[in-house]
């Protein structure tokens, strides 16, 4: 769901799991606030995924940049408790609609180095691209400073990092419907389906 105030409770262990979660997979993340988590789900720019019993499940959050037309989706973690169940992506697919229903001219896009967020990517229509064509925004990078990993982007003037980057561009996904034959759309590369 749409995290909201209520769900301020949770953002102390959010910040936990995705530390935890960064040092067992021994790899770069961008460290968060328990504030800063708070004012996601304040301005409605959250997703999480609470159990029946009132348990924490998992999370992301949606960030603007370049004047709104970028928008990363961050901070994707599924709590240890219930991994292995599909619920990163059941998130993630979550986190993306929510995404272009509040920017849906945005290119969404995402900087990884888990295989599993890469392939979840893929499957939602994002492709790889170098970091030039993500967003130019100085305060996005520097969002990276809490990463182990943010020496080797320093070093490399914001080009290149051990993240892959993703983006979801928007222009590239139209479809249109042939008046003629409603039950196909054609899609921009010329594919049809029903």
């Amino acid at each position: 769901m749409v995290a909201d105030a209520s769900h301020i409770i949770y953002a102390d262990e959010i910040c936990e799991e995705i530390l935890i979660s960064a040092r067992e997979r021994g790899t770069g993340i961008a460290r968060r606030t328990p504030e800063y988590i708070s004012e996601k789900m304040l301005a409605g720019k959250a997703i999480i995924a609470v159990a029946e019993d009132g348990r924490f499940a998992g999370f992301s959050y949606i960030e603007t940049w370049g004047g709104k037309e970028y928008v990363a989706n961050s901070g994707l973690i599924v709590s240890h408790a219930f991994r292995g169940i599909g619920l990163a992506m059941r998130i993630k697919r979550k986190i993306f609609e929510h995404s272009r229903t509040l920017f849906p001219k945005a290119k969404i896009f995402s900087i990884t180095t888990g295989a599993a967020v890469m392939k979840m990517n893929y499957e939602l229509g994002f492709r790889p691209v170098t970091f030039a064509a993500l967003t130019d925004d100085p305060e996005f990078w520097k969002g990276c400073q809490g990463c182990r990993n943010y020496e080797i982007l320093e070093s490399n003037e914001h080009r290149m990092c051990l993240c892959t980057g993703l983006l979801y561009d928007p222009a590239e996904h139209i479809e249109v419907s042939d008046p003629a034959h409603p039950e196909l759309v054609n899609l921009k590369d010329g594919e049809q389906k029903k």
